[in-house]
Parts: C-alpha cells; structure tokens; sequence
C-alpha cells in the first residue's frame, strides 16, 4: 500500500501549482533545490545544470511530491545578489526539470523579476521568506495568478539571528501569517492559493523554534495550509549535537512532528527518511481510537470511612 492509498478520499482540499493539483490526502513533501554557491546545506554542489537536473531525478525517485528551486541563499548573514543574477541561476533549471519531469514547481525568491522569469519557465508556486512584502511583490504575484506560499521572517537574512525577540513568539508569528493572507487576498490572490510558513530559524532563538513546534496547532485557525522547514537547521544541531549534513534523522523526526501538529507540506532536504517516517505514520493514523471512557467503581460501603 502507498502513501496516497493510506490517505485517499473523494474530495479532499488541495492546492493548484501550475497545471498540478498538490492533494493533500496526505502530508505532502516539498525537496530543496538549491542552486547556489552559498546555500545552507548544499555548499554549491548543484550549481550546473546536469548536476541539478540529476539531483532533482533522485529527489524525485525518493518520494518529492514538489521541488522547491532558489537560487539566492537566505542562510543568517547571507549576501544577496542580482535579479540578473538569480534568474540566470533558476530559469534554466526550471525550464529543465519542466521539460523533462512532470512535478510541481516552487520558486524560491522574493524578487518580482525573478518571480516573473521562474513562472514563465514553468513554476506555478512562489514561496517567499519575506511574505511578499517586497516592493511590488505582492502585485507581482497577484498579476501571475499562481499559489503564494507567506514566510514569517524577524528582520532580514544577513541580521536575523542577532538577537530575535517577541513577547508571545507564537500568536505574533500567526497575526502576522493572518494579516499578510489578507492582504493577499484583498490584492486578488484567491485564498485556495495560499500556503504559510511560521518560517523556523528566521528570526528566532532556539526557543522561540520549540515553542512554535510544540503549537503550531494553533495556526489552524488561519485556515491556510501550513508549509514547515526544519530540515537540517541549527535547532536540530543544537538538540543532537550534529553537524549540519549529520541532521537527516533529527530533521525526520521534527517533519514528523510538525505533520502531526497540522503540517500539510514539509519543506526537507533528505526526501526518503522523511518519506519513511511519515509513511509509518500513515499507516499508523487509520487504527487510532479515541480513549476508553475510564470504568467507574461501584461505591462501597467503606468510602464513607
């Protein structure tokens, strides 16, 4: 039995990336791609165009359900490049991996240009660490008609992590989330089309990252798909003491977490131990009861004593 076979219904909600229909019978997973010589894990290892496009086969082969391409790193204390430069990293991967591989398409960019040039080659979601808050993003993506998905982000990249601070870390992250898919939305962004992300290590201490883990329950009240990215970051090296490219099992175990909190889609970098781990916990969700109802002790005479 598959994954889709654990979870599959009728009618269940789903979001529209391009020509694909990302169901979400089940949690979906969404592989990094990162095309960058700076990137936070992949350190420039898939930078040329062949080397891409066989990493994406086996991101594919393991179980991705989405690919999610950015050629600008977002790293604490990253540097930003050019549009020129950015779109000469992705649209040629993009155009690739559409041309030879029927899978939807992320673009990892806050760049109207950039957005405009990866739709155009072929991507049908934009996934902005900085909620389209850049100028003219939002119209940006209202005027492509495609799915948005809006990161919480505490300043910017190069200065995030310097010293991130919120008196409720929790519900500011979700009125943020609730204000900007408003804003979407009054900017003509169909609410079906948008995806949020409490953006985990964007501005935010270790505990700040754990105390959004352990709620993100409570972002089921904005009534959006829920996107997570934990995968290899500093809160799972700091909680096992492992180095960034030693975190697959640490990172499985958070995306698990986070589906079983209310995850539709898991943002990760190693697909098949997280393809595993949420397969057994599919298989695991249709025996669930609710608990027995605790027996109740006829009364003895010696209570009253």
């Amino acid at each position: 039995m598959n994954l889709d076979e654990l979870f599959g219904g009728s009618s269940v909600p789903s979001l529209k990336i391009g020509r694909h229909a990302l169901k979400f019978d089940r949690a979906r997973i969404m592989a990094v791609l990162n095309i960058t010589p700076d990137s936070f894990s992949d350190a420039g290892r898939l930078i040329g165009l062949d080397a891409a496009l066989t990493h994406a086969e086996r991101l594919l082969g393991e179980g991705a359900d989405v690919l999610d391409i950015g050629g600008e790193s977002t790293r604490p204390g990253a540097e930003s490049v050019s549009v020129d430069e950015e779109i000469g990293r992705v649209v040629p991967v993009i155009e690739a991996i559409a041309a030879r591989f029927d899978v939807p398409i992320s673009i990892d960019t806050s760049k109207p240009a950039v957005m405009r040039a990866a739709v155009a080659a072929g991507a049908g979601l934009i996934n902005d660490v900085n909620a389209l808050r850049g100028e003219g993003a939002l119209e940006t993506a209202a005027a492509l008609n495609v799915s948005v998905c809006l990161m919480h982000m505490q300043g910017e990249p190069r200065t995030m992590q310097d010293a991130p601070h919120y008196d409720d870390v929790v519900g500011e992250v979700r009125r943020f989330l609730a204000d900007r898919l408003l804003a979407c939305q009054m900017s003509g962004i169909d609410k079906k089309r948008i995806v949020i992300d409490p953006g985990f290590g964007f501005g935010k201490s270790q505990a700040h990252n754990l105390a959004l883990l352990a709620q993100l329950g409570q972002f089921a009240s904005i009534e959006a798909p829920l996107l997570v990215g934990l995968s290899r970051k500093r809160m799972i090296g700091t909680i096992t003491g492992r180095d960034m490219n030693d975190r697959a099992a640490g990172s499985a175990a958070a995306a698990l977490l986070a589906v079983e909190r209310g995850a539709r889609i898991v943002r990760v970098h190693d697909v098949a131990i997280t393809r595993d781990a949420l397969a057994v916990y599919a298989a695991m969700r249709p025996f669930e009861k609710a608990p027995k109802p605790t027996a109740v002790r006829p009364k003895s005479p010696w209570d009253d004593e």
